[in-house]
């Protein structure tokens, strides 16, 4: 089995820079010849062109009256769920509700920013929010979970939520029945790029929103970018990632275990091994054969081929080294396996979420200790963020000026509008004071 590995002391600057590259967020011609397709024929037709790509893409044929998942379905989908499943998908909301709650912003705060003039904000919801929760390669309550808890916190009016449908225009029940614990009623088994345009645009069966957030594959990102400007498209997104960073304390098979979940998702994730010891990345690339063989396909080929391709070993030639090159990488997801993770959590500057410890699996963290799983990839983490209330919620800003403060800030403000050339902001600035 093929692990590509990397000695960051052998490595030039631009060999240094092609390291951190991995599935470009650009598209092929041909997928972005089909989505533009798809977005304008929705824009155009609405329902009648959401379901003929609905029948064409996810082999469902549809009525406009089916779009919709029924009050009884939502109300049914628990107890179609073994009494597990139930008592899991209960943990992971339970716990994502706990960590979200403490994001709650002020909603309102007030300071006097000079004599007499006094300014605030207010927080408030977004109106309405589309949420995109995918299913090719498997069904995602996780993901419904990770976007209706800080949504339905936020206090979202309207959360309509688009995911594709099953091969018998089903559902998947264990995501209903996160949807319900969160209080959504609206649930669209549509998805893919018509998806995107409906909720951008609005159908006769597909409220149009403000906001449209979580993650899809290129054809569902892509319709993102045809739309911006319509509706914000939420974070870029892209295939998932890790970096697992370890130091010669570390276990390796805790290691090479981690190192794989993040490379199962598919043959354009990356998964690196970042470490300062020789003796780990033996140990590790040792292991990680067994543990590969022992996955069913297609997940086997998937880590196969990342490890090979956009993920593998990467030695540094001292702890300080490795951190530095996490930061550059900016990974999705970053586990840290050191003596003292806590220590280097300090130490981070760029990743969309921290793991510390070797309890604090990538699967833990993904499903049910209540961060956020729906993260920045490709290097978007250094700048962007988990996903959160934050996203549902928006900012206005307010000011008021007395008849004490008046005077001065009319003052400073025309003199500043006649430095600027803008005549009219000088005469009311005056006029004010």
């Amino acid at each position: 089995m093929e692990i590509r590995r990397h000695d960051l002391t052998t490595l030039d600057a631009g060999a240094r820079r092609a390291l951190r590259e991995r599935v470009q967020q650009g598209v092929s011609a041909e997928v972005a010849e089909t989505v533009a397709e798809v977005v304008e024929a929705v824009r155009e037709a609405g329902d009648a062109a959401l379901l003929r790509y609905t029948e064409r893409f996810d082999g469902v044929r549809l009525s406009a009256g089916e779009v919709a998942v029924t009050a009884g379905e939502l109300e049914a989908a628990g107890g179609q769920l073994d009494a597990d499943v139930r008592a899991a998908v209960e943990t992971a909301v339970s716990g994502i509700r706990a960590h979200h709650d403490a994001q709650r912003p002020p909603a309102d705060w007030m300071r006097e920013t000079h004599p007499g003039v006094v300014t605030g904000e207010r927080s408030l919801p977004i109106p309405s929010a589309g949420l995109y929760v995918p299913r090719g390669k498997g069904s995602f309550p996780s993901v419904m979970a990770m976007l209706t808890v800080p949504a339905s916190i936020a206090g979202v009016e309207q959360i309509v939520v688009c995911t594709p449908p099953g091969p018998d225009g089903e559902v998947d029940a264990a995501s209903l029945y996160a949807a319900r614990l969160n209080g959504v009623e609206t649930v669209l088994r549509v998805g893919g790029a018509q998806a995107i345009a409906a909720l951008a645009y609005g159908t006769e069966s597909v409220p149009k929103v403000e906001k449209i957030v979580g993650p899809g594959n290129q054809y569902v990102t892509y319709a993102k970018r045809l739309v911006y400007g319509v509706v914000d498209p939420g974070a870029p997104a892209g295939p998932s990632e890790s970096i697992v960073l370890a130091d010669g304390d570390a276990d390796p098979r805790t290691a090479a275990i981690e190192l794989l979940v993040e490379a199962e998702h598919g043959p354009d994730s990356a998964a690196l091994l970042v470490t300062d010891s020789a003796a780990l990345a033996d140990a590790v690339a040792e292991l990680l054969p067994a543990l590969v063989d022992e996955l069913p396909e297609p997940r086997r080929e998937f880590c196969t081929t990342v490890l090979r391709r956009y993920g593998g070993i990467v030695a540094a030639a001292d702890f300080d080294d490795a951190v530095a090159f996490c930061n550059e990488w900016a990974p999705e997801h970053l586990h840290v396996l050191a003596a003292e993770p806590f220590d280097v959590l300090g130490r981070i500057r760029n990743a969309g979420e921290v793991l510390l410890g070797p309890r604090a699996s990538i699967a833990i963290g993904n499903y049910v200790a209540g961060v956020n799983a729906i993260l920045p990839t490709g290097g978007f983490a250094r700048s962007y963020s988990c996903v959160g209330v934050a996203d549902f919620v928006k900012r206005s800003s307010y000011a008021y000026v007395s008849d004490r403060g008046a005077g001065p800030a009319a003052a400073a403000a025309a003199t500043l509008a006649d430095y600027e050339g803008f005549p009219a902001h000088a005469r009311a600035a005056r006029h004010a004071g």
